[in-house]
């Protein structure tokens, strides 16, 4: 499995002012870079450091990740839904890697 696997929790619809519930989690190790192995070598740092979401290229919520954060980073926000669109979510790490995730919103008339 991807060291790096998200779950995105939120409502597939909702209608245009509703503020919704937006949760993450990715699965990631999170080292610190301090935590030594079974043989006393250091285990290398390897963390998420940023992370952002933006809905139709529009930040929305984003946050900075430290050495306190625990394994499998998990977030919880909330955002004022604007129209039909997409959130992307985008998680940064030491490495430069970046794990993308999209989720589509429609609007329902009420």
């Amino acid at each position: 499995m991807n060291p790096l696997t998200p779950r995105i929790k939120m409502p597939s619809q909702a209608s245009v002012g509703d503020v919704i519930e937006i949760k993450t989690k990715v699965r990631h190790p999170m080292e610190t870079g301090w935590r030594k192995d079974g043989n006393g070598n250091a285990v290398p740092r390897n963390r998420i450091n940023w992370f952002v979401c933006s809905f139709e290229g529009n930040e929305v919520f984003s946050a900075s990740f430290h050495s306190g954060i625990s394994a499998d980073p998990y977030l919880v926000f909330h955002n004022r839904v604007a129209g039909a669109g997409t959130y992307t979510f985008e998680w940064h790490a030491d490495d430069n890697s970046v794990l993308v995730a999209s989720v589509p919103i429609e609007i329902i008339n009420t």
